[in-house]
């Protein structure tokens, strides 16, 4: 076979979409003989989308040279373009954004009217927006996208439509903004924008929806874009930072060892690069979400040194280990940091655990109702569902387990709305505690089973060893209505201690104890502190003084 056939068959597989077989026999021609301009671009691109990014980095290099060479500065620029772009997106930043300048010095010394000057808009874009002018960054996008539309450049309008409607969220109009990724997914979903820029589009309206707490249009856009991918095999549009957004969403949506393979992968492609640090974290969460505290330790451990907060998946390690005093002064210190409700709203949650653990209720229960406000504000379902699940753990450490059922009950809905097992089940093992309090064993059996069988199913080792503990009934068969802080409670005032002595001792606020006081009265049906310490004694809940022996 000539090299001229050889060059054609490589066309002809890359028409078709066959990507490896296209790189596969560019590669063989231009080692026969190299390559011209057009072949070079194609064989960059053909080796971009099946993974293989030194070869795809080389071919554009030297296709940068030949258009220079041949005089046609326009696909010079381009070809510098495209392989800063990319050399940016792995955080290659001097290499990339010396490309970048290359290209823009051509194109400045050219004064030719092209496409590329709104490409070369995008870089400048995505400055403003990663340095927190989204008003900037907004501006820029909208100039890039006027100039893609005025060339009918699909890639670059798919680009430009995708920075605006990420500025856009940054500036507080959601709606118009996710309008816009929506646009731009079916963009790619329906062949509009070249495999290139897929990848780049589907990472950054993932990540959007993350930022949005927009769930189940990330369950949606992940799906659509599997199907597409299908068709064609060998592509490999997912690298990077788009890895570990998918391995978060597998994490919610129960399929965890596919989100420890994604994100195995991902740490192996961001090695050396900050952003592995994303990568490790969510490697520790893996972990600690299987009871490997030892790796998830080293994870969380490595995500730090490479510039990634540990928090909160570290406090909840520390939570898992016993250690509640570090939990909550890592978490507090962590939401003093948080400068937006999106980021309170990720550390709120595991903030409100800790303090519980801790028995501070009363600050459990002002994190909580922030946590509700936040999800309110932001509209979104996933917030709304650890603001019911905070709302319902407060009210059942406060003794109103009624109240708390129909919290409880409302986040496991949602979760089950959004498909995500783990969620629900932790929001059924609470909701088995409220049954329990209500003096329904029945009911509480069935949700701690129900619980038990996903926590078993997924491999949630540590959330087993926590329904075990919370699952034992109670010690006092006589008073199984009573909850553990309202025994601490009954035990204090038996001890003849004040309501105000008593939220000294247990670090919380009279109005607390006083609830406590009158729900312990209802549940033993008595209207005293005298008749509740009689009873307490009389059914054993807690023990007479020893008395004093002479010597």
């Amino acid at each position: 076979m000539t090299n001229v056939e050889a060059v054609e068959r490589a066309r002809e597989a890359f028409a078709r979409q066959d990507w490896a077989h296209a790189q596969q026999q560019f590669a063989a021609a231009d080692a026969d003989a190299p390559l011209e301009a057009e072949d070079l671009e194609l064989f960059a691109t053909a080796s971009f989308l099946v993974g293989k990014d030194a070869a795809s980095d080389d071919a554009l290099t030297r296709a940068h040279h030949a258009w220079l060479q041949s005089g046609v500065t326009a696909a010079a620029v381009r070809c510098a373009f495209w392989l800063g772009f990319a050399l940016l997106n792995r955080s290659e930043l001097a290499r990339g954004g010396g490309w970048i300048a290359r290209a823009q010095t051509l194109l400045d010394d050219s004064r030719l009217d092209c496409v590329e000057h709104g490409l070369l808009r995008l870089p400048d874009a995505l400055r403003h927006l990663d340095a927190g002018d989204a008003a900037a960054a907004h501006s820029a996008f909208v100039q890039a996208l006027e100039i893609g539309e005025r060339f009918d450049n699909a890639d670059l309008v798919a680009l430009a439509k995708l920075g605006c409607g990420q500025a856009l969220i940054r500036l507080d109009e959601p709606v118009r903004g996710v309008a816009l990724l929506d646009e731009t997914m079916i963009a790619v979903t329906s062949g509009e924008v070249s495999p290139l820029v897929a990848g780049t589009i589907y990472c950054g309206v993932i990540e959007a929806c993350q930022e949005l707490f927009d769930l189940r249009r990330a369950q949606e856009w992940t799906a659509a874009l599997a199907s597409w991918c299908a068709t064609q095999p060998d592509l490999v549009p997912y690298r990077g930072q788009c890895l570990v957004h998918r391995a978060e969403l597998m994490q919610l949506l129960g399929d965890w060892p596919d989100a420890v393979e994604e994100v195995r992968r991902a740490c192996e492609w961001l090695s050396g690069r900050p952003a592995v640090g994303a990568a490790l974290y969510q490697q520790g969460e893996l972990h600690r979400l299987r009871g490997e505290l030892a790796a998830a330790e080293t994870a969380y451990r490595e995500a730090s040194r490479w510039g990634r907060d540990p928090e909160p998946g570290l406090a909840l390690l520390r939570l898992a280990q016993g250690r509640v005093d570090t939990a909550v002064a890592s978490l507090g210190r962590a939401l003093d940091e948080a400068s937006d409700a999106p980021a309170r709203g990720k550390l709120l949650g595991p903030y409100v655990e800790s303090l519980l653990a801790a028995r501070d209720v009363d600050a459990a229960r002002a994190a909580a109702d922030e946590l509700a406000r936040i999800a309110t504000d932001l509209a979104a379902p996933l917030l709304a569902a650890q603001a019911r699940h905070a709302s319902g753990a407060v009210l059942l450490a406060e003794g109103q387990p009624q109240a708390a059922l129909a919290a409880l009950r409302d986040a496991w809905t949602i979760w089950q709305r959004l498909d995500a097992p783990y969620e629900a089940a932790r929001a059924r093992l609470l909701i088995g505690c409220a049954c329990r309090e209500l003096g329904d064993a029945d009911g509480a059996g069935l949700e701690f089973d129900a619980a038990r069988w996903v926590f078993e199913r997924l491999g949630a080792a540590s959330d087993l060893a926590r329904l075990r503990r919370l699952a034992q009934p109670t010690d006092h068969a006589g008073d199984g209505r009573l909850t553990p802080r309202e025994r601490e409670v009954l035990t204090l005032v038996a001890a003849g201690r004040t309501n105000r002595a008593i939220a000294d001792a247990l670090v919380i606020s009279e109005k607390t104890v006083a609830r406590h006081v009158s729900n312990i009265f209802t549940k033993l049906g008595v209207s005293s502190r005298a008749a509740a310490t009689a009873y307490a004694y009389d059914q054993g809940l807690v023990r007479p003084p020893q008395a004093m022996t002479k010597p």
